[in-house]
């Protein structure tokens, strides 16, 4: 059978109901999200003569719901048209639904008797074939479709999502003894692709895999760092990014989560495992409970593991005293092993390093802590899960960790972590201790360029799965596949003809190195061997805008001849890509800034992952773009509207392209940088990340076959004097109002110069070369500014991103 998801419903709209419910929206899926009919009025419902049968009564509880998600910061919604495919309903009126439903999702109370009776009523009406599954992460998935059809059991199993839905990659998928394999591949597949999740398959155990070894490690972390007496700032400057965690570390991110939550997890967990070694270490220490008892419960009660208060100097973030059991100012940490760390390099050399230093208080609180969760996980394997693949992968996209616990443990090495435990007395599972006495050192391998892990069902190394459009530039460039290479760029070969120009700048900032090697990427297409490229990388973020700082010395040294030289070369790799012969796909994800906003425009076509930040942000620094930027907005906005009525008023689009680059408004996916004009219908948007690089590869060649040709060269519409006046008519209600300060209104009103396209008598079609002129005229003018000066000097002292 063929399946196929284009409607589902979502039932319980709390807050992981209600995410869900805007995740599949953001994914084009028509969803209806249902809850129970209140039983009750409130006293406001009363006021205004409303009754129970009140359809606006009956709705109350998902209409809630509903509205806190689309309040919800950061948004759980990728744009405003997602929420337009959620529709509201409510148990009673509305179940019928379900009945046209592809996917029913459960995500109702955490108790096993609502839920099969749940499942109950859902059964009776579903039509065969649809996929049923449950939310649950604390009841067995087996339990809950008991007494339930042969087809519903067939089509049911577990899909455990982590909240936020949108933002946290992982979805765990448990199938029970009688799923249907095709359900499971089918599931994985469009979890995968459509909805942009890392999906691991995990076994019908308590709390599956992420959450099991997760709440293990930092339960036995919380009571470890109690009894020895560390301080908070100690162990959060410990235990962040240093060791390849969040930078919330463990207390800001137990306030974040709530320490109710986080104790409560453990708890339940603790009843669930009776036969678990280690169940005694999910108990919360004293001073955490009495947390619980005054109910500091973090963030959303104001206070927890830290208080805010103000201070002198504004906001200061207090800390808990385990002694006192109040909050007191931050103490500077004292640990030079952070910084002794930091000098080791990459994750696995820190992490050898630490683990390694016991005498040392910091090593000791990360080997006394970390060692312990390592051989956690081994002892749950295959308890929780067949593949160490899997545990790795739920831990990383879970908790987003750089290693999962099998990749940390190779790191450090697996017989150098083996005896590290045995020194401390920790148990080592008997297939870890197998595996060594075998002669391999590692649960990784890799053989003939394809990852293996080492299975302990049988005994042997397996394969890694992985999407064939996944590609790892690092792995292409360890095989020979790098064409050139300066320090800020590189030319890799994909395959298949198709070229990549990727960024490594620091965060990817735009410099004169990645500038050389785009005009060598667009030299080397002229060559038969390539059928086109791809402009991608695998950073942090897509590119954060151009290197200021190098603007900054050039105009501080009057090297204004050598700046506009530097727009101009800039101007002309822009237009290179745009008008280049053969087709060039740009991959932006991530934060895409300035510059590199620009650079993402001027490609053929945009293949985009789905959580993309784009915008243009120059105006923060002083600046217009000066990479193409405002001529892109002309082309883009101003250009086929007139075109379409040439008749009418341009103001509204001029309007437009100035608020969007004069308010430096940056879309926050890129569904809403479509919104705002950055990305066309034409583009691509990809929900999943990782295989962002391959699908952009796949439409170059798309193209190529397509007979691609590049675009005709056209004029733009030049609005002159009469719209430039306009522009500068708001920028003066603005500053009149209070809104922008004096030298803003300069920056508003040179901004206004070049979407005018300069002080013309008339409008008048121009080439694009106008706007690029116009763009460098405004940009050296401000580059002139003192105050220009002052606030890019601002930026680089205080530490902020090297971006235009």
């Amino acid at each position: 059978m063929t399946y196929r998801i284009q409607r589902a419903v979502v039932i319980g709209s709390g807050t992981m109901g209600g995410g869900i419910a805007a995740h599949l929206a953001n994914a084009g899926v028509r969803t209806v999200l249902l809850d129970i009919v209140p039983s009750t009025l409130t006293p406001e419902e009363e006021a205004k003569g409303l009754s129970l049968q009140s359809k606006a009564v009956r709705n109350r509880i998902v209409q809630t719901g509903w509205d806190r998600v689309v309040k919800s910061s950061p948004a759980a919604l990728m744009n405003k048209k997602a929420g337009e495919l959620v529709q509201l309903g409510n148990l009673e009126d509305d179940f019928t639904v379900v009945s046209e439903a592809d996917w029913v999702i459960e995500v109702i109370v955490e108790k096993l008797e609502p839920k099969q009776q749940l499942m109950a009523r859902i059964d009776e009406i579903r039509k065969a074939g649809s996929i049923i599954s449950s939310n649950t992460s604390g009841i067995p998935i087996h339990k809950i479709a008991e007494g339930r059809s042969d087809d519903f059991k067939k089509h049911f199993l577990g899909t455990h999502f982590f909240n936020p839905p949108r933002y946290l990659k992982l979805l765990e998928v448990i199938p029970t003894p009688d799923t249907d394999q095709a359900i499971i591949d089918y599931i994985r597949s469009f979890g995968q692709e459509r909805l942009g999740k890392g999906v691991v398959i995990a076994k019908d155990t308590p709390n599956f895999i992420a959450n099991r070894i997760g709440t293990f490690g930092g339960a036995y972390a919380m009571k470890y760092i109690v009894d020895n007496g560390y301080t908070i700032e100690e162990v959060d400057a410990l235990t962040g990014t240093l060791i390849g965690n969040p930078k919330s570390g463990t207390f800001r991110l137990g306030d974040l989560v709530g320490i109710d939550v986080m104790v409560g997890v453990a708890h339940n967990l603790y009843n669930l495992v009776p036969n678990d070694e280690s169940r005694d270490a999910l108990l919360a220490p004293a001073p955490v409970q009495g947390l619980l008892e005054r109910g500091w419960l973090g963030q959303k009660s104001g206070q927890g593991f830290y208080k805010t208060v103000k201070g002198a100097n504004g906001k200061e973030f207090w800390v808990l005293d385990w002694e006192t059991g109040e909050h007191r100012a931050p103490r500077e940490v004292d640990l030079p092993i952070i910084k002794q760390a930091k000098k080791q390099g990459n994750l696995a050399a820190r992490l050898r390093f630490l683990v390694n230093q016991s005498q040392d208080r910091g090593g000791k609180l990360i080997a006394d802590t970390l060692l312990p969760s390592l051989a956690y996980a081994a002892r749950r394997v295959p308890e929780i899960s067949d593949h160490l693949y899997d545990v790795d992968n739920a831990l990383r996209w879970g908790f987003a960790k750089e290693m999962g616990p099998f990749e940390m443990w190779d790191a450090i090495g697996l017989a150098d972590g083996v005896k590290l435990m045995q020194d401390r007395d920790i148990q080592v599972a008997d297939w870890v201790l197998a595996l060594l006495e075998k002669g391999h050192n590692s649960f990784y391998q890799t053989v003939d360029g394809a990852k293996q892990a080492y299975s302990p069902v049988t005994g042997e190394y397996e394969a890694v799965p992985s999407s064939d459009l996944k590609i790892d530039l690092d792995e292409l460039r360890s095989t020979g596949k790098e064409v050139a290479r300066n320090d800020s760029a590189s030319l890799l070969d994909l395959g298949d003809g198709v070229l990549c120009f990727e960024f490594h700048s620091k965060m990817n900032a735009l410099d004169s190195e990645i500038t050389e090697m785009g005009f060598k990427a667009l030299e080397l297409l002229k060559d038969d061997r390539w059928t086109g490229m791809v402009v991608g990388n695998q950073g942090s973020d897509f590119c954060i805008g151009a290197n200021i700082f190098m603007l900054m010395m050039a105009a501080q040294n009057d090297q204004f001849d050598q700046l506009e030289q530097m727009l101009k070369t800039s101007h002309d790799l822009m237009q290179g890509m745009r008008f280049s012969p053969k087709p060039i796909v740009t991959a932006p994800f991530g934060r895409v800034l300035g510059g590199g906003a620009e650079v993402s425009m001027h490609g053929s076509r945009m293949c985009i992952a789905a959580e993309t930040y784009m915008g243009l942000v120059e105006v923060g620094v002083g600046l217009i773009p000066g990479a193409g930027g405002v001529k892109e907005f002309v082309r883009r906005i101003i250009t086929p509207a007139i075109k379409l009525a040439p008749e009418s008023d341009p103001t509204p689009y001029l309007q437009r392209v100035f608020e969007q680059i004069g308010m430096a408004k940056v879309g926050t996916s890129a569904f809403e940088a479509r919104d705002q004009g950055f990305v066309t219908e034409a583009d691509r948007i990809v929900m999943n990340a990782d295989e962002l690089l391959g699908r952009a590869k796949q439409f170059v060649l798309d193209l190529a076959a397509a007979g691609f040709t590049p675009p005709a060269r056209e004029k733009l519409y030049a609005a002159g004097r009469d719209g430039l006046a306009a522009m500068r008519v708001g920028v003066w209600m603005m500053q009149q109002g209070g809104y922008i300060s004096e030298y803003d209104a300069f920056i508003g009103n040179k901004l206004a110069y070049a979407i005018a396209g300069g002080d013309l008598s008339s409008p008048q079609w121009v080439d694009e070369e106008h706007f690029l002129a116009m763009e460098r005229e405004v940009f050296l003018a401000l580059c002139r500014e003192p105050k220009t000066m002052e606030r890019i000097m601002f930026m680089l002292q205080n530490n902020k991103p090297l971006r235009n």
